[in-house]
């Protein structure tokens, strides 16, 4: 299915956010999700399914300042 992830046209089997998590190698404990704008806590994301069109953002901490 398409999604967008992260602003980019993306192409994923994945049926969940865990599991789009889990394929695409980010680490799952240290990032913050969000789909279609709303945040998604770690504890929801193996019951978000994905389905066409859905805008995905996978944020991984930055240090500096």
């Amino acid at each position: 299915m398409q999604i967008e992830l992260n602003g980019k046209p993306f192409e994923t089997d994945a049926a969940t956010l865990a599991d789009l998590i889990d394929v695409e190698g980010f680490e799952a404990p240290s990032v913050a999700t969000a789909v279609d704008g709303i945040f998604v806590p770690r504890a929801t994301r193996a019951s978000v399914s994905l389905t066409e069109g859905l805008r995905i953002e996978v944020l991984s901490p930055m240090q500096g300042g």
